[in-house]
């Protein structure tokens, strides 16, 4: 697999308003131009990145982040992280499930434990909390509150 900058080379030199950047082992991609650059990982013939692996949802008080990890199962190539960051307060991120499908399930656990929501994801609600369950509690900011928890008798 190609190094991180010539990945990153190769990303803006297709979206020259994609500012790219190489933080340690990962590349951290603007939220508006990870669609298409998520497609670009996945259709151009010198990634073929067919495999997600995982998406991980992580706050870090200032922004909420998206962790993804790429493979290409044809190339026998990766983990590429990539990171996409959003604001607490919306915390949107376009949905990658049209590319990769294996991100149907791991995008709504970091809906309901983070957070973040998944712009066109086709299914984006709760799998590990009850419904009525109002807050996520995977953010910095969340408090236990037993009120919240509804009574069930054994």
């Amino acid at each position: 697999m190609k190094t991180l900058e010539e990945i990153k080379k190769d990303i803006e030199s297709c979206y020259s308003d994609a500012t790219v950047t190489v933080e340690g082992t990962s590349l951290v991609v603007p939220k508006e131009r990870w669609l298409e650059v998520a497609k670009f990982l996945r259709t151009h013939p010198e990634y073929s990145l067919d495999y997600l692996s995982s998406v991980t949802g992580v706050d870090y008080k200032e922004y909420l982040e998206v962790v993804y990890h790429l493979y290409s199962i044809e190339k026998k190539e990766g983990p590429l992280a990539v990171k996409v960051r959003t604001d607490r307060q919306k915390g949107l991120v376009p949905s990658v499930t049209p590319f990769w499908r294996s991100a149907e399930f791991q995008e709504r656990e970091a809906y309901d434990l983070v957070g973040i929501h998944f712009e066109g994801h086709p299914d984006l609600r709760r799998i590990l909390m009850w419904d009525e369950f109002q807050y996520h509690p995977m953010r910095k900011d969340y408090v236990q509150e037993d009120q919240d928890r509804p009574e069930k008798e054994f």
